[in-house]
């Protein structure tokens, strides 16, 4: 049966793959872009199947949140599926960074990476139980959570509460048939991180190799599907080994 997806962040990357990945199994999808819209006409362009839409917002913007669900759930007939994809990820390491750049860095970091997916989960999961309809939530986190990042300690520190996030809506939306749950990928071959995979970061998995974008889609999607319920609340390490816990 068709869905209809809500993915943020989804111009390039992982974003895309998952919002291809859903496309390809008969999905509608609201293709959310922050300022890449050229990059997400394209994402657009390329999925499989009708009905998707292209919706635009700056997530740092709680107004624009909420002018965001609003049209995918008018333009799509509603939210089955939520992918909180949009991250920010700036380079601010503590020793070659100025007081005021450290502070640029976390307000821009932690607006986007964790009010934006708070407020948009919030928006969402309202809208589901207000449907009386079963939904799912998944959050794109980050192994730099528990491995850390000395070079974006934001970045880090704000998937940890992404991931502390998920678990506590994964129980407060239980009992209304909604579930919540995290992937925490490891270093995943998009454009994004194109310029910082080397052979130093490929040797951190035994697999010798970083993951492919579509290899994320994959168990976002599974974790979004009603097979996946009892997995609610969990945070799915995808790292190639590369970080055991």
């Amino acid at each position: 049966m068709s869905r209809n997806v809500l993915v943020t962040g989804a111009a390039r990357g992982i974003g895309r793959a998952v919002a291809t990945t859903f496309a390809e199994a008969g999905d509608r999808i609201a293709v959310h872009y922050g300022n890449r819209r050229e990059e997400a006409e394209a994402t657009l362009a390329a999925l499989p199947g009708q009905g998707h839409v292209l919706v635009g917002a700056d997530l740092r913007d709680p107004d624009a949140a909420a002018a965001l669900v609003e049209r995918a759930v008018e333009e799509l007939g509603g939210v089955d599926v939520l992918v909180n994809n949009a991250a920010v990820n700036l380079p601010h390491p503590i020793a070659d960074t100025s007081y005021a750049d450290w502070q640029t860095a976390w307000r821009e970091t932690v607006d986007v990476n964790v009010f934006g997916a708070a407020n948009v989960s919030y928006l969402v999961a309202r809208h589901m139980i207000d449907r009386g309809a079963e939904g799912h939530i998944v959050n794109v986190g980050s192994r730099g959570a528990f491995k850390g990042e000395p070079d974006h300690p934001a970045y880090g520190a704000s998937k940890a509460a992404l991931h502390s996030l998920g678990q506590s809506l994964a129980v407060a939306l239980a009992p209304h048939g909604i579930t919540v749950a995290s992937v925490a990928p490891g270093f995943v071959a998009t454009e994004r991180v194109a310029e910082r995979v080397n052979d130093e970061v490929r040797a951190q998995s035994p697999f010798g190799r970083v993951a492919e974008p579509e290899e994320i889609a994959a168990a976002v999607r599974y974790l979004a599907s009603p097979e996946a319920t009892w997995s609610s609340g969990a945070i799915l390490d995808l790292n190639g080994a590369s970080h055991l816990r």
